[in-house]
């Protein structure tokens, strides 16, 4: 983690195909003025992305204005689930803008109140009420408050998560958030965060229930102090789930001991996973949920979707946030989710998660790919060396070999930075699938064999 892509021009070979154009040296030697304002007035930290001056962004494609297309397998960070630019976005966009109205702060409006009546609509019972904010971070820290403000009266706040989990990079989220290199820097860590091993992570070779009741054992937490678990459906870092016996083992030690269960939907929700919300491949309901990311497929919103007896505990005005329920996101929020549900993306995100299963499970056959994880049309190939040690150099030269051809992700993430995720639009076709499945295996070749 923490690498930099070079600004320094690189002559590429020339690429033209249905899904990409590269005619340009690679980053584009007149763009670099601009990557050079950027690292000069912003932190180092937001450094890390390739050097790509994004000028628009349509459907699966992602292009600059020097004439480069790149096929999209990032999803601008899982966002774009409808697409980039989607036609029922920018319409719903467009009637705020006209009218106008930019922002109303708590003040009731029809939009918001649209919105939080669909969200809830699509939501299991009894998780009907609907906050809305911006960030997913922000959603993850409202969903600690509720959770520790209902075990308050009940005598408890531990909360349990999960090792390697990533829930955002506000302080609380970070403390919730199982990744060690994250969490360093953090002094006087809350003592009542628990992290215990996810049964998802290849590298867990117990994958029972009874790894988490001994843990627990093991590092004191009396079940009566619990007040709730936390999880991301799937892990961020590596795309794996739980197993499906194990999630229903947590939800019932949840109920016998009062522990709320929250999922961490940022990423899964929106049928990314081939499921609308990514819980139902667990046959479980969570007690909260918080949402983000796929959303709106662009502007930012979030939302903790929740039993009314935990989300009613604030009296009047004492939870809010200045830009909940802003009129444009909300009208962004519509366009997408009409568009998911018109077109039941989630479908098109199952099938099309069968044909990546079976090409980057080819990928196996390099030394290099450890493992493969993933559900409908998130993945994450984990690249070794050494048999098992992550390879983050590696990983990092393949990402940049792929959008040096014209397919584009963010940079590896994960256990020590060596997971490549795969997780483009929940719009695209097989035919843009091989392509792109041809361009890592390419990419993968050239890097360990020169």
């Amino acid at each position: 983690m923490g690498k930099v892509f070079s600004l320094i021009p690189k002559k590429v070979k020339r690429v033209e195909t249905k899904y990409r154009r590269i005619v340009t040296e690679i980053p584009v030697p007149e763009s670099i003025p601009i990557l050079e304002k950027l690292r000069k007035y912003e932190p180092i930290s937001m450094t890390g992305q390739p050097p790509i001056i994004w000028d628009k962004a349509i459907g699966i494609n992602i292009y600059d204005k020097y004439g480069n297309i790149w096929l999209d397998f990032s999803s601008g960070v899982l966002v774009a689930n409808a697409g980039h630019g989607n036609e029922f976005v920018i319409e719903e966009i467009r009637k705020k803008i006209e009218k106008p109205l930019l922002h109303n702060y708590c003040f009731p409006s029809e939009i918001r109140a649209e919105l939080v009546e669909k969200i809830a609509s699509l939501s299991p019972e009894p998780l009907k009420k609907v906050f809305l904010l911006t960030t997913g971070a922000e959603a993850v820290e409202c969903a600690i408050k509720l959770a520790r403000t209902y075990g308050k009266s009940r005598d408890k706040k531990v909360i349990i998560s999960f090792e390697g989990a990533f829930h955002g990079r506000t302080l609380g989220a970070q403390m919730i958030g199982g990744i060690p290199n994250l969490k360093e820097w953090i002094v006087n860590s809350d003592p009542d965060i628990i992290q215990i091993p996810f049964p998802g992570d290849p590298r867990c070779k117990d994958k029972s229930f009874d790894l988490f009741l001994r843990t627990i054992k093991e590092k004191d937490v009396k079940e009566k102090d619990v007040c709730a678990v936390i999880s991301e459906t799937y892990q961020g870092g590596n795309a794996s789930l739980m197993p499906v016996e194990y999630a229903k083992q947590l939800r019932e030690w949840c109920d016998r001991n009062g522990v709320l269960l929250i999922f961490d939907e940022i990423q899964a929700g929106f049928g990314r996973t081939g499921t609308l919300w990514g819980f139902q491949h667990y046959g479980i309901i969570p007690d909260l949920f918080v949402l983000g990311k796929g959303i709106s497929s662009s502007l930012p919103i979030s939302a903790v979707v929740g039993r009314k007896e935990i989300m009613d505990q604030y009296e009047p005005g004492t939870m809010t946030s200045t830009h909940t329920g802003n009129p444009l996101c909300c009208a962004a929020a519509l366009g997408s989710i009409k568009y998911i549900e018109k077109y039941r993306l989630w479908e098109n995100a199952e099938k099309m998660g069968n044909v990546f299963e079976k090409k980057l499970s080819e990928l196996k056959n390099y030394n290099c790919v450890g493992f493969i994880c993933g559900k409908g049309l998130v993945w994450g190939l984990h690249i070794v060396k050494d048999g098992s040690e992550p390879d983050p150099d590696t990983a990092f030269k393949i990402v940049e070999k792929c959008f040096e051809k014209g397919l584009l992700f963010f940079a590896p993430v994960g256990y020590k930075g060596a997971t490549i995720k795969v997780n483009p639009p929940l719009i695209i076709n097989k035919e843009a699938i091989l392509e792109g499945c041809e361009v890592i295996k390419e990419s993968i070749e050239e890097v360990i064999f020169g």
